[in-house]
């Protein structure tokens, strides 16, 4: 079981930037489906960026490609998302996610279904202001 802890969430103005991290630990492989979802109040959750570590293959939300940046550092065992350019829709409760065991498909069944989720985050708040 691979356990995950979001940090770094905050409030920022509209075109600012935050990092969000999520510290790893547990039975993870050295190829598996990795990234962060996030849910906005009244709406449902959604998939942002996710990343095959080891490939480290990224996929990324079209409403974010160009802004967010997903990476993982493999000595600090951390995976995190770089946000930039950020929009009042960017606001949402952030969730770091990892893939069941032999995970490999992070765009279909990881990113886009969330089927392939086997470990969530408790979440971390990102409210972003005009």
């Amino acid at each position: 079981q691979v356990q995950v802890v979001e940090s770094g969430g905050g409030s920022v103005q509209a075109g600012g930037s935050l990092r969000l991290s999520c510290a790893v630990s547990g039975s993870t492989a050295s190829s598996m489906c990795m990234g962060w979802f996030r849910q906005a109040p009244g709406k449902e959750r959604e998939g942002v960026a996710s990343i095959l570590t080891g490939a480290d293959y990224q996929y990324y939300d079209d409403s974010v490609k160009g802004r967010f940046t997903i990476f993982r550092d493999n000595v600090k065992n951390t995976l995190s998302l770089q946000m930039n350019s950020l929009k009042p829709e960017d606001t949402a409760m952030y969730y770091c996610a990892a893939g069941r065991p032999g995970s490999t498909s992070c765009y279909i069944r990881f990113l886009r279904s969330g089927y392939d989720v086997g470990s969530w985050g408790q979440g971390t708040q990102v409210t972003v202001s005009s």
